[in-house]
């Protein structure tokens, strides 16, 4: 049997694109392995939302030029978000010759097509398309046995001024909610207990289609699928969020009780210069609501350090904005000039050293928040999917909240795919810890 690595950038996107190719290549004969030196074929699939993830990646595709040198017959290939654009798939032409093949996000269907060619003629091959048709055909092999992504809205229409994602995975496209539910049932009946629908813009789906259709509407039928015991979703945007969504994750039993809410910023002057489309007041009330209608509900966000013009006045109404709502967590970037969108061409870059010190204040303001907001879980007893075991402590189990919070407990491997009771015993910023509730 020939042997596949699949090296996976960026979001939950792209780690279900490879857990998609996982299955078109085991289709194929191919079995996964994690020596390169055994490797047959090595997929590189690429983000190209910040610079680091684009280095890294020329960075291995470099090193990967002596092993080719010593196995003349590896198959080397680039997809990914990366791959969308033109001068990245330029340098990978002219400075990267031991790459094979070369596909995007939007023909990934093609990857046993694109490998029969290549043993066919044994030539380069680059196959980006721009075609906006769905491939609602969703087979994966998932790395998770208990937790499972579905894709549910291809693209983002909103065009924020520092991201390249409309330009790489084109404009909002909804998969029909019958193979969404025929993709669930299924999950289901192989035993998946949590659902994990996706999208750039997950409240936007269904707007494109015809007769429109809801988010909130597809969440209330995918309730009734009662195989499937949890449905969480990313990402919302704060602009799209809606009573009625907010009114089914109120209403629905199966939908869990956290929200990922990218804020971006607490600062109206420099929202308005990323084309995020509301206010810090809008999104507040939005906030309020889902509080106030679904108490314990957690929150989580993104934050993005030192877009350009970004003053000490905006970055302290971004502070402010962290302690008034209190996020269960926050994701925290260095603004990332990326070539082809708007703010890659305003004036006033923030200094690297300016954008660290940024970073490290809202850092310890929310290890703080956090360890105060994880303090109350003392003593409680949380339903827990219980995933495996811990990565950090093989002799612990791991596994999820409804409201995402990390927990470890001692306990028998046997309750490992189980949603069980658990008491918290124990908390740190980022973590709980539990045993078994009697």
């Amino acid at each position: 049997m020939r042997k596949y690595i699949i090296k996976t950038y960026g979001c939950q996107m792209n780690e279900h694109d490879s857990e998609r190719m996982s299955y078109m290549l085991q289709n194929l004969d191919y079995t996964e392995t994690d020596s390169y030196d055994d490797a047959d074929l090595i997929i590189y699939n690429t983000c190209i939302i910040r610079k680091n993830a684009e280095l890294k990646v020329y960075g291995h595709l470099g090193a990967m030029k002596a092993l080719k040198k010593k196995n003349p017959q590896l198959i080397i290939a680039v997809c990914g978000c990366m791959m969308q654009i033109k001068e990245a798939r330029e340098v990978i032409r002219e400075k990267y010759k031991h790459v094979d093949i070369v596909f995007g996000t939007k023909n990934l269907s093609s990857l046993p097509y694109l490998l029969n060619q290549f043993h066919i003629a044994h030539e380069r091959i680059i196959d980006v398309e721009e075609t906006d048709d769905i491939d609602e055909l969703q087979n994966a092999i998932r790395k998770n046995k208990h937790s499972a992504y579905v894709n549910i809205v291809y693209g983002c229409d909103n065009f924020c001024s520092y991201c390249i994602v409309p330009y790489t995975r084109g404009r909002e496209n909804s998969r029909s909610n019958k193979s969404i539910l025929t993709e669930i049932r299924s999950l289901g009946i192989q035993g998946y207990k949590e659902i994990t629908l996706l999208g750039q813009n997950v409240n936007s789906y269904g707007k494109d289609m015809y007769p429109p259709m809801s988010f909130s509407e597809l969440l209330r039928q995918i309730e009734t699928i009662g195989s499937v015991d949890r449905i969480r979703f990313l990402t919302s945007h704060p602009k799209d969020l809606g009573e009625d969504l907010i009114d089914a994750m109120r209403d629905l039993d199966k939908v869990c009780n956290h929200i990922h809410l990218p804020l971006q910023s607490g600062s109206n002057r420099i929202l308005k210069k990323m084309n995020r489309k509301y206010t810090i007041e809008e999104y507040t009330e939005k906030v309020d609501k889902l509080k106030s209608k679904i108490p314990g509900i957690a929150i989580t966000t993104d934050i993005i350090i030192g877009f350009p013009g970004e003053t000490e006045e905006d970055f302290e109404q971004t502070l402010d904005a962290i302690r008034k709502i209190r996020y269960d967590q926050v994701f925290i970037f260095k603004y990332s000039k990326r070539v082809g969108t708007g703010a890659a061409k305003m004036k006033d870059q923030v200094d690297e050293d300016i954008k660290s010190r940024r970073f490290q204040q809202i850092l310890d303001l929310v290890n703080d928040i956090c360890y105060e907001n994880n303090s109350e879980y003392l003593g409680r007893i949380e339903k827990v999917l219980i995933e495996g075991k811990s990565k950090n402590d093989p002799d612990k189990l791991t596994g999820r909240t409804e409201s995402n919070k990390i927990v470890h407990l001692n306990a028998d491997d046997s309750i490992i795919g189980s949603i069980v009771d658990v008491e918290i015993t124990g908390f740190s910023s980022f973590t709980l810890e539990g045993k078994v509730a009697k």
